[in-house]
């Protein structure tokens, strides 16, 4: 495919990051197109076309246009499989299985509990909002279940599909980046596999060059 890789998206958007995580771990050349969300781009031309529910991110491979984050990281993963990390590890079908379960369980049970606490402790505090106490102690008590379960599986291999690096650990890192910066760090910090699950994938360095954009 020609005309190159395009990102429409923003780098502190959690779902953006997934991406740009993946394009990171795959070596790929990319732009990356600035939405401004407060101007409410992203209701607008040129991304309503991208992606007709208005949400970011959004990709261009050529004539090819994806939306929704975690569709995007697996095409990257199974289009370009021969570059960079592997992600899907194509050549094993019970890794590639294993992997797809944990994707399942990033997007089915981690995730719609952590992004609400994420959103209570950290993007309510960015858009001039209070945190509700409550609901992050709700939060934080249905989150320890799903860790202690993670916990689990990862005493049995250093990362979730086994004993490399895949899709299923790069899902979780935009939204485990935001809350090791509050309070609820300690219930990752707690559970010594996670713990050390988290240094391991918190420390790759296309995941660095993910945090280094927001800088810019």
């Amino acid at each position: 495919m020609g005309g190159g890789i395009k990102v429409h998206g923003v780098p502190i958007s959690t779902a953006t990051m997934r991406v740009l995580a993946t394009l990171y771990e795959k070596g790929l050349d990319f732009e990356i197109v600035p939405v401004d969300m407060k101007a409410g781009a992203h209701k607008q031309e040129p991304l309503i076309s991208l992606n007709p529910f208005g949400q970011i991110p959004a990709l261009l491979d050529g004539d090819l246009t994806l939306f929704e984050s975690r569709a995007i990281t697996e095409y990257i993963a199974e289009e370009y499989s021969d570059k960079g990390e592997k992600l899907l590890c194509q050549g094993c079908k019970k890794v590639k299985a294993t992997t797809k379960v944990w994707l399942q369980v990033e997007g089915q049970q981690f995730d719609p509990i952590a992004s609400k606490l994420a959103f209570e402790r950290v993007f309510k505090g960015m858009l001039g909002m209070t945190t509700d106490p409550a609901a992050v102690e709700d939060l934080e008590a249905k989150l320890v279940k799903v860790l202690d379960i993670y916990e689990a599986r990862l005493s049995k291999s250093p990362f979730l599909a086994g004993d490399c690096f895949t899709l299923a650990d790069l899902h979780h890192l935009p939204i485990i980046y935001y809350l090791m910066g509050t309070d609820s760090k300690k219930l990752f910090e707690s559970r010594p596999k996670v713990n050390e699950w988290i240094k391991k994938i918190t420390a790759r360095p296309a995941w660095v060059k993910v945090l280094h954009l927001q800088k810019q």
